[in-house]
């Protein structure tokens, strides 16, 4: 099942699709050419034409003319071709020079909405998606079935992949989409607080075995060294090894890895379980930076150690933030920290990828420009 990706119109561009050789209506911002449909329209072409260019939502649902039935619906799935902008804006494909969706468009009550991830706000991220309609209407994943075979034998170009799995979806109240499907399952599901509880142990006997070789204040020194470079490490991990899009094989492979590290957060961006790191892949790959940190200070086992396990604390911190960005009420301090990570699951995933703190994307130039449009 190859995958397209869908194209952005400008009102006047469907409005020049009137005729039985090109025709065009919307609902909302979604955009279908129905002209194959024309003559296979029960009351005839005519009461299709005279809508051409125009949105047919209204008079989907107007009993006194006719209540359309589920095949009409299915009929416009089949039919879709790409999205409206809004205003004036020239049109641009949903992959521009950069692979991008245009930033702009119009939902169906005249609000903004973002094409390439269908929100317009944080509370979008926590609406119930529709799976039969969802399926129907992007043909990527059925979410009532497990989604790892689904890619792996999916068949999807690159570009339709990434466009799909950054348009976020809700699953249920938050529940858990299925993954495999069978015995795996548990595997793939971490709660937030088995973080602490793996990890703070051994942090704190690093602390207490370097402490052997230093004085107070140097272990404190060495260990603020660590969480330091942690944020450095959280932000290029995030940015380069989490978000390799552009660099991805476009091949089942590269994208099925893509979807189980990182894809399937930005699929499913409310799901609690699969949220924090399991603990398992966690360790593979802290284990080479334990390797790594006690090669480059070679001079002081302790010290080195004592620099890790500021690394390792730093982790802790961004996996039970990036959980409470998604899940809870923050205090007011918070507040911003929340709304710049959510604006990357909801506006622009190739901005804002700090989690614990925005302070590298502002180095780095990744921040996002301030939006009117935006929460």
């Amino acid at each position: 099942m190859p995958g397209r990706t869908l194209p952005t119109f400008t009102l006047a561009e469907v409005e020049s699709h009137t005729s039985k050789k090109s025709c065009f209506v919307t609902v909302g911002k979604n955009v279908y050419d129905v002209t194959d449909f024309l003559d296979s329209h029960p009351g005839g072409p005519e009461l299709v034409l005279e809508y051409a260019g125009k949105d047919i939502g209204a008079i989907l649902k107007d009993e006194a003319s006719h209540a359309h039935t589920e095949a009409a619906y299915e009929v416009l799935a089949d039919s879709h071709v790409g999205f409206l902008a809004s205003g004036n804006a020239k049109a641009k494909p949903a992959n521009g020079a950069n692979g991008h969706a245009a930033v702009d468009g119009a939902g169906a009550d005249g609000t903004w909405v973002h094409p390439r991830t269908g929100m317009s706000c944080e509370e979008d991220l926590s609406k119930d998606t529709d799976i039969n309609s969802d399926y129907k209407t992007h043909k990527f994943l059925d979410l009532s079935r497990p989604l790892f075979p689904q890619v792996w034998l999916g068949g999807f170009s690159k570009d339709f992949y990434l466009e799909q799995v950054h348009r976020p979806r809700h699953y249920k109240g938050g529940q858990s989409a299925p993954l495999f499907g069978n015995f795996l399952e548990p595997l793939t599901k971490t709660p937030w607080w088995l973080i602490p509880i793996c990890w703070l142990p051994p942090v704190a006997y690093g602390l207490h075995v370097s402490s052997e070789g230093l004085t107070v204040g140097g272990e404190v020194f060495c260990f603020a060294v660590g969480l330091f470079l942690w944020t450095i490490i959280e932000y290029f991990m995030h940015r380069f090894l989490f978000h390799l899009d552009g660099y991805l094989p476009d091949n089942r492979v590269g994208l099925t890895l893509h979807f189980t590290l990182h894809g399937i957060h930005h699929y499913l961006p409310m799901d609690k379980y699969r949220l924090v790191m399991p603990p398992t892949l966690f360790l593979a790959l802290a284990t080479p930076f334990w390797k790594l940190a006690h090669t480059v200070i070679f001079w002081d086992w302790h010290v080195a150690t004592a620099v890790y396990c500021g690394g390792i604390f730093g982790y802790i911190c961004y996996d039970l933030t990036h959980y409470f960005l998604h899940h809870q009420n923050l205090p007011l301090w918070w507040k911003q920290l929340k709304k710049f990570h959510l604006e990357h699951h909801f506006l622009d995933y190739e901005l804002g990828f700090g989690v614990t703190s925005p302070f590298w994307d502002y180095v780095f130039g990744t921040e996002f420009a301030s939006k009117s449009k935006s929460i």
